[in-house]
């Protein structure tokens, strides 16, 4: 649906943007494909001022005006408001850009994030590798991200399977979306949990599979006054609260070691870490890009992460 709601806008501006006169909205639902969907006038009503809203949110200057030939309201967007002037960077505001790019790399968002970066260098910007253990990358939302984002918005509710911190297999969950917070380096869905009755805070990588978006368009209504992000880190003690032990290679794992409690030499080529943590999903993902050169010994919690994300990336069954 999201896919096809995108479609529809990027025609809308295409026609928009097309003509010199103004278009009704009658000759606007003949003209522009996607619209032929609405299974009566009402709903294409409804359908036409969702897009309008979502253009004005995107900063498209739609005009409104009288034909020449006609006597109801139509619609343009004028090309000279449209169009974009020249955009030249400074090399902070480039390397900015390019480290948020890479920041995509592994996640849903990922192909636009690479053909940005490729415009990027054709027009001279030079992207230079980071230092080692800090590259930026999305946790790993997979699928769920656009889809929870777009019921959210849409106000739709969420139907998913999710795998809780100290829970061995995925349980179906049915929310009342409220919005997405990037919480700590963590995509989160806050919401109302219709089960439990009371609101809750998913954490998005912990979503299997891709969820599922249910009820009419508007069927959730979030609370007013509400402030996601507070709602978010209430859920988030923040606080690490168990330790870990890594075998690190000498002179790697920069980014761990500014962490750890303790540093022992193990032998001359290996370091023994004691790093404190707060979960073993957040652990292995600090530990996993650094390859061989850390070895997770404790806690087994977190070694049985550890296995299970290695398998999928090599693509055998956990």
């Amino acid at each position: 649906m999201a896919a096809r709601r995108t479609e529809r806008l990027l025609n809308l501006v295409i026609c928009l943007l097309h003509t010199r006169s103004f278009l009704t909205a009658e000759r606007i639902r003949e003209l522009v494909p996607g619209y032929e969907e609405a299974p009566s006038d009402e709903a294409f009503k409804r359908m036409f001022e969702r897009d309008k809203e979502d253009l004005r949110d995107l900063g498209i200057p739609m005009e409104t005006g009288i034909g020449a030939y006609d006597d109801e309201i139509g619609y343009r967007v004028v090309r000279t408001d449209y169009a974009l002037p020249d955009i030249t960077l400074e090399p902070d505001e480039a390397a900015a850009i390019g480290l948020a790019a890479r920041m995509w790399s592994t996640a849903t968002l990922g192909g636009p994030a690479t053909r940005a970066l490729r415009k990027l260098e054709a027009a001279g910007v030079e992207v230079t590798p980071l230092p080692e253990g800090l590259q930026p990358r999305a946790d790993s939302a997979g699928v769920a991200l656009p889809v929870v984002a777009d019921a959210a918005r849409e106000g739709r509710r969420l139907r998913f399977d999710y795998r809780g911190a100290s829970e061995a297999s995925p349980a179906t969950r049915r929310v009342e979306p409220w919005g997405t917070v990037w919480w700590r380096g963590r995509w989160y869905l806050a919401g109302q949990d219709l089960d439990r009755k009371a609101p809750r805070v998913f954490r998005l990588s912990r979503i299997v599979g891709e969820p599922v978006a249910e009820g009419a368009v508007g069927s959730v209504v979030v609370p007013d006054g509400l402030d996601l992000t507070a709602l978010v880190s209430s859920f988030d003690s923040g606080a690490a609260d168990a330790q870990a032990r890594l075998q690190v290679r000498r002179d790697r794992g920069i980014g761990l070691r500014r962490q750890a409690v303790d540093v022992a030499e193990h032998n001359a080529d290996w370091d023994l870490l004691t790093v404190p943590y707060i979960d073993a999903d957040r652990l292995v993902e600090q530990v996993l890009p650094y390859g061989p050169d850390v070895v997770l010994l404790a806690p087994e919690e977190a070694r049985a992460v550890l296995v299970r994300r290695l398998r999928t990336l090599v693509g055998v069954p956990a």
